[in-house]
């Protein structure tokens, strides 16, 4: 039987899933690790506009954000004063995708900062427990609310000390930590390593196993951010995917390119469908206790995103 649904709804009914949400987007403006060509070690800086009032303003504040973008200095400051410039201090926060397993050594068990360097003498790298204390620094002096993969993939027992020491005001997602699979993301469930998933579909290699994911992740309490991959056309699934599993938070890159605008477009359609989402939703307090199905952030800054709910 033929069933006239969009595709979100269709995803949530097989999820189970009664609430609709439109995700805070993630905007990737300044590029680093092993693919860019500058010397930052950390692979991305994103900015997140949670103190947008509806998905529309949220899209407003990124590309107002992305276009006071114009240098390449240190990620972090860079993206500090291109908030302030656009005015838009304490509604546009900071997250980051380190990679650092890009930059994790094996041999010696350290993370090397300098690995882009040329003539990288090696004296820049650093243990797990110093990454750990620069990332806790970063959260001092920046408006940083996620950080992604900050360790190598294997590193569970540093990840785990990092979310033990930060978690309750930083959201710590696992990439690589976890690939989307059920088990790995069980584990760290149970070792308390990070405190939200980064959801792509392909990755884990079907949409079952994908809901299985997210549901262990927000009955944990969790965030969830669904993501794009590298190489990606202008296909919108993940959109809908994001909406129909009440993700909360979404990763397509900067406001720029068709591949990347189709999906922020797929999402702005179904923020003007009334059956879908309303434009607005009130300030949420830091008390409010969310029900199971909506989507988790950590609980020092709920009161800072706003979730567009249906």
């Amino acid at each position: 039987m033929v069933q006239k649904i969009p595709l979100y709804q269709h995803i949530a009914n097989l999820a189970g899933n009664k609430t609709l949400v439109l995700p805070v987007p993630a905007f990737n403006v300044i590029n680093g690790g092993s693919h860019a060509g500058n010397k930052l070690a950390m692979q991305e800086f994103m900015i997140l506009p949670t103190g947008a009032s509806s998905f529309k303003e949220a899209m407003k504040m990124g590309v107002e954000v992305y276009h006071h973008l114009k240098e390449n200095k240190e990620g972090l400051e860079l993206q500090k004063a291109a908030i302030e410039k656009a005015g838009y201090t304490g509604k546009v926060v900071i997250g980051m995708d380190v990679a650092a397993s890009e930059f994790f050594s094996e041999k010696d068990k350290t993370y090397d900062l300098n690995f882009k360097e040329e003539n990288n003498d090696g004296s820049n790298k650093i243990s797990g427990d110093n990454l750990k204390d620069l990332y806790k620094s970063f959260v001092s002096e920046y408006p940083i609310v996620s950080i992604e993969d900050p360790f190598d993939q294997d590193d569970w027992t540093t990840y785990a000390k990092l979310t033990g020491e930060i978690g309750q005001q930083v959201q710590i997602v696992g990439d690589d930590l976890l690939v989307t699979n059920p088990t790995r993301v069980a584990k760290a469930i149970n070792e308390k390593t990070c405190n939200a998933l980064l959801l792509k579909v392909n990755q884990i290699g079907s949409v079952t196993e994908s809901i299985e994911a997210v549901r262990m992740s927000k009955r944990a309490g969790w965030g969830v951010m669904a993501s794009h991959r590298s190489g990606e056309t202008e296909d919108t699934f993940i959109s809908d995917l994001s909406v129909g599993l009440a993700t909360g938070q979404i990763k397509t890159g900067a406001p720029c390119r068709s591949e990347r605008l189709a999906k922020y477009n797929q999402l702005r359609l179904g923020s003007r469908k009334s059956s879908v989402l309303p434009q607005s939703t009130p300030e949420r307090s830091s008390e409010h206790q969310w029900s199971p199905t909506e989507p988790r952030v950590p609980r020092a800054w709920r009161k800072k995103m706003r979730m567009f709910p249906h």
